[in-house]
């Protein structure tokens, strides 16, 4: 593993981690309407993430194609606002884990889907390892009850996760993870702020409590910001197969921060799943061999975004470069998104 995968790889264990640790504030914001409260959150990020962009910064979206545009709202569509409402639809019938342990299933899916889009043939070390990671946090997580609808919802949830991954490969390099984290976001909070009026109506919004700040600003600011520039800076270093591995790392570190606010417990079946977790990182991101050797179509190398394929023509756009890093998390037993 070279400099630029090693850092791609602690960029996005970094990204899940945050989105793992944040389940606290998604049990504060409980109570809070979804849509206004996606609405705010997404719009407040955008807003934080406007100033990092620098002179110029958004200069790409201005040749960007309509075709980019339609991928740009459905992915703040599918893997942002969708993906949450499907987790908080789940949980009407279904116990938190249920939707956590399909979620789980996000890397085999990615690690199949995503050489099929380009062309290839999926990567056995990235297939094993994605299998190791789902089985960990099923392990992590365990299994609850739930009733056909949990189950339909919580495929949707996976289908918005894996949606979150594979939506963003082809306008990442001509946008980079800092522009791209705040397009996604303005666009999130517009969708999300029409759902909230055809929904809740009159009672979209309300004022916040102090507790309900406090979350909604650590969601913005911290899973958000901080989560998305860091897991798209990991996707455009290691490719989306092998930066999904690391949402392993998210039910490991909702378990590991449960104990510190009486959510949970961390026992034996949390630390072998951590470990399973760990292993299948490990043998996916190449930590334990050579990194697979991605090819696209032509046979050509493909680029660190892992992008190869009918949307080329996206990624040979001019784009200002990006320094900062990217969830929209969300922890996956909560019910809340992404960063």
């Amino acid at each position: 593993m070279n400099a630029t995968s090693r850092s791609g790889a602690l960029l996005a264990a970094f990204a899940g981690v945050l989105v793992g640790a944040s389940f606290t504030a998604n049990s504060v914001l409980g109570d809070y309407p979804y849509a206004g409260g996606q609405a705010l959150r997404y719009a407040l990020a955008c807003l934080l993430l406007l100033p990092l962009l620098g002179r110029g910064g958004t200069a790409p979206l201005r040749t960007l194609p309509p075709r980019a545009w339609l991928r740009v709202a459905a992915l703040a569509g599918i893997g942002m606002v969708g993906f949450n409402l499907a987790v908080l639809a789940a949980e009407r019938t279904a116990e938190p884990a249920v939707p956590g342990v399909l979620v789980g299933c996000a890397p085999v899916v990615v690690a199949v889907l995503v050489p099929l889009l380009e062309g290839r043939r999926p990567a056995r070390p990235v297939l094993y390892g994605a299998a190791l990671v789902a089985v960990g946090a099923l392990t992590v997580q365990g299994w609850g009850r739930t009733d056909l609808a949990g189950i339909v919802w919580s495929v949707c949830a996976l289908g918005g996760e894996v949606g979150f991954a594979v939506l963003a490969v082809p306008v990442l390099r001509p946008l980079g993870p800092k522009l791209l984290s705040a397009t996604v976001c303005g666009v999130a909070a517009l969708e999300a702020a029409l759902l909230a009026v055809l929904v809740d109506g009159a009672h979209a919004v309300r004022v916040p409590a102090p507790a309900e700040a406090a979350a909604l600003l650590w969601q913005a600011a911290v899973v958000t910001v901080v989560g998305f520039v860091c897991w798209y800076m990991g996707v455009q270093r290691i490719g989306a197969e092998r930066a999904t591995l690391f949402s392993g790392l998210i039910p490991v570190s909702a378990a590991l921060t449960a104990p510190l606010v009486a959510a949970g417990a961390y026992g034996p079946a949390q630390a072998v799943g951590s470990a399973l977790v760990g292993a299948g990182v490990a043998v996916g991101s190449g930590v334990l061999g050579a990194a697979p050797h991605r090819r696209g179509r032509a046979g050509a190398p493909a680029d660190r975004t892992g992008t190869a394929g009918p949307d080329a023509a996206l990624r040979a756009a001019p784009h200002a470069p990006s320094t900062a890093a990217d969830p929209d998390g969300v922890a996956r037993r909560t019910g809340e998104r992404r960063p």
